[in-house]
């Protein structure tokens, strides 16, 4: 029987999320925060809520799939993810998540898209704060929760999302791209493989995936080089096997896409 870094069997963590999900749809309160951890290689099936989930990664790498693309979901960042968006997530790695599950009535106007932010310093202590047991002071409580809506419409937006074409043909090819990313994607060889010339593939791409292909290509790097960096392993060996010419190179791509540099990157906040 396969366990879990907790010493749960996979069983039982697919029994406790199901546990989860009931008493997320059970909740009253506008806002319902739970912390949750889960093993490297854990797959939570397909599933949706009927509260929008506000979900930070306070440690490991997971990833968020649906029909509409796949969004990566770091250390100290946060997902939004709308009511009633069917998605599934995969653990790259040991997964510690704090989730707030917002009510449709907690917000004027919520976001009505999948959102990746960064999260900031108030917003990490609030979250910490929203998951921890109750008082008897739950005026403050309803003020953590308060402060933390506010929050979620604040934060810096990440490109860590990846739509996926709906056209067949150009998903398979992003498919085998996402696969075995490299820094050396020619546009050209792309549009000859859907017999278009350059400029109509441009424009057929960006109608489908709303970026052009370049930031694309550059956004699936990213999603194959956080999970090995989080993982310890040397930013020189990611870069090379990307395709970079230069570890120079790949900084600079990493820092201008996630606002540092690798090396940095993954450094623990401070705590609480």
């Amino acid at each position: 029987m396969t366990k879990s870094r907790h010493g749960l069997a996979m069983s039982e963590l697919a029994r406790l999320h199901v546990e989860r999900l009931a008493a997320i749809e059970a909740a009253s309160e506008p806002v319902y925060a739970i912390p949750s951890e889960y093993p490297a290689g854990y797959h939570v099936k397909p599933h949706s809520h009927s509260r929008a989930q506000f979900v930070y990664a306070r440690a490991g790498v997971a990833m968020v799939s649906s029909i509409q693309g796949r969004w990566m979901v770091p250390p100290q960042h946060a997902l939004w993810i709308p009511a009633g968006l069917v998605h599934t997530v995969d653990m790259l790695g040991d997964v510690t998540m704090l989730s707030a599950y917002v009510a449709p009535r907690a917000l004027a106007d919520p976001p009505s898209v999948v959102r990746v932010v960064a999260v900031t310093d108030f917003a990490r202590a609030l979250f910490i704060e929203a998951v921890s047991p109750p008082d008897a002071k739950s005026d403050r409580r309803d003020l953590v929760m308060a402060l933390l809506l506010e929050e979620v419409l604040r934060l810096p937006d990440r490109p860590l999302g990846l739509p996926v074409p709906s056209d067949t043909r150009l998903a398979a090819l992003c498919r085998g791209f996402m696969e075995s990313p490299s820094a050396r994607l020619v546009i050209d060889d792309w549009a000859d493989q859907l017999a278009m010339s350059r400029r109509a593939f441009t424009r057929f791409f960006r109608k489908e995936t709303g970026i052009s292909l370049s930031i694309w290509r550059q956004q699936a790097a990213v999603f194959t080089a956080l999970p090995r960096l989080a993982a310890g392993e040397n930013v020189t060996a990611v870069a090379l096997d990307l395709g970079y010419d230069s570890v120079a190179a790949f900084t600079t791509m990493f820092r201008r896409m996630m606002g540092a540099a690798p090396r940095s990157y993954f450094r623990a906040p401070e705590q609480y």
